[in-house]
């Protein structure tokens, strides 16, 4: 062993190591000093050392898909070293993934400039570390970040991405540099809860030691699409009360999320729609002229209500039974849908044989007419076993200082008055 010396083993190392670059950080360029194997093909003699940090360490760790340009931002604070640091790596080149174990040494006090040491592990390296990573992946799949904050000392440090990396980078931030920075990524109907939620004095308030809040929210992802995320800070629980330090993590709720809203889409249409006509309902038809006068009272559009009856309808009922009233009253609404696709209205059912239509940035003037033109269509139209019928209409249009039941009381009356008038006609109030 006494044969070896200083020059000696430099020399062994410098033999051994794969690639060798020396790194200033301030002027932002690398240079090679040794290049071997795997190395000269992915590195340069020369090159930018922020390119150098995103080729190494941004890209996703099981492709090689690289990181959304908008989380580049973090690129400078990722290439800061405040001593030395090892870190293991997947790079892929060529359709290959390879395990690249990096060694850092500072090179001055003032950690600007850098010896990278890069070694290719073996393959029996890379199958126990690919079998490790699937391990933790098979934990945390659905944790895509954490971090360790100190609300006191203000620094986020720890930080994991785990779509990059199973361990955790290198770098600290100040906490409210990285809100700042990360609210970019937020969806931005989103961004002032997340501002709201994320404030330190909040947090300091409002979470006790050892307690968890969470929220969702839509983020941005390293792929550059927005995903539902939760956000969780859980305080660390120590004996002083002004003990401010916090886990923060980001959990994948995506799909759940998806499917969640899905199912409420599907619950609020069906607490929304008239189950024989698939019209909205009483209560949502209600719902629309009361949002309607309210859109009238903000931006002043004219909105005009139109009540249809189907004349005599009684009638149908008794002589050809229920069922055959309940296909007339289908055929009945695919008219009326036929005729208002091409406008701007909203329909549904009040009840029995009355529908209610909603004419949005339409006047009064407009609206007879359609009126006229729908009355027509379905005096002409041919329903099944009946043959014809006809409809009573009636018409009425916002004024100033209307409520919903002032509107349908006018619009209820217009159309009585058409069918105390004969039916089949149209009342203007």
């Amino acid at each position: 062993m006494s044969d070896y010396t200083k020059e000696s083993v430099s020399n062994l190392l410098f033999e051994k190591v794969d690639a060798i670059l020396i790194v200033d950080a301030q002027k932002d360029n690398y240079h090679s000093i040794k290049k071997s194997g795997l190395f000269q093909d992915i590195l340069d003699d020369d090159g930018s050392y922020e390119k150098l940090v995103e080729k190494l360490w941004f890209h996703f760790n099981d492709k090689s898909d690289k990181i959304t340009d908008d989380y580049h931002v973090f690129i400078p604070m990722i290439g800061k070293f405040k001593g030395k640091y090892v870190d293991r790596i997947k790079l892929h080149f060529e359709d290959r993934s390879y395990l690249i174990q990096i060694s850092i040494y500072p090179l001055d006090e003032e950690c600007t400039h850098y010896m990278f040491l890069l070694d290719e592990l073996d393959n029996s390296e890379y199958v126990r570390e690919f079998l490790t990573d699937k391990k933790i992946d098979t934990i945390q799949s659905s944790f895509l970040f954490s971090m360790y904050v100190d609300l006191i000392k203000n620094i986020a440090y720890s930080i994991n991405v785990t779509e990059i990396s199973s361990n955790p980078q290198n770098y600290d931030i100040k906490y409210t540099d990285w809100r700042m920075m990360i609210v970019n990524m937020i969806w931005p109907e989103d961004q002032k809860l997340f501002l709201e939620r994320t404030d330190p004095e909040y947090l300091k308030k409002n979470l006790m030691p050892g307690r968890t809040t969470s929220f969702d929210c839509q983020m941005k992802n390293l792929e550059g699409v927005f995903i539902w995320v939760k956000l969780i800070f859980s305080r660390a629980e120590t004996t002083n009360e002004d003990d401010f330090r916090f886990v923060f993590m980001v959990q994948n709720i995506h799909d759940s999320s998806i499917q969640l809203l899905n199912s409420l889409k599907k619950y609020e249409e069906l607490a929304s729609t008239d189950s024989l006509t698939s019209l909205f309902n009483h209560g949502r038809i209600e719902t629309e002229i009361s949002n309607s006068i309210e859109s009238y009272n903000t931006v002043k559009i004219p909105v005009t209500y139109m009540m249809i009856d189907i004349d005599y309808f009684k009638k149908v009922n008794d002589q050809f039974g229920h069922s055959t009233g309940n296909v007339v009253l289908k055929q009945f609404v695919k008219e009326i849908i036929d005729f208002t696709k091409d406008y701007n209205i909203v329909s549904g059912r009040w009840g029995g044989e009355e529908f209610i239509c909603v004419c949005y940035d339409t006047k009064i003037e407009k609206a007879k007419e359609l009126a006229e033109k729908l009355k027509e269509k379905i005096a002409s139209a041919s329903f099944e076993k009946i043959g014809s019928l006809t409809c009573s209409i009636g018409l009425t249009e916002i004024k100033e200082g209307d409520t919903s039941p002032v509107l349908f009381d006018r619009v209820d009356k217009a159309m009585y008055e058409a069918k105390s008038s004969g039916r089949n006609c149209i009342v203007v109030k």
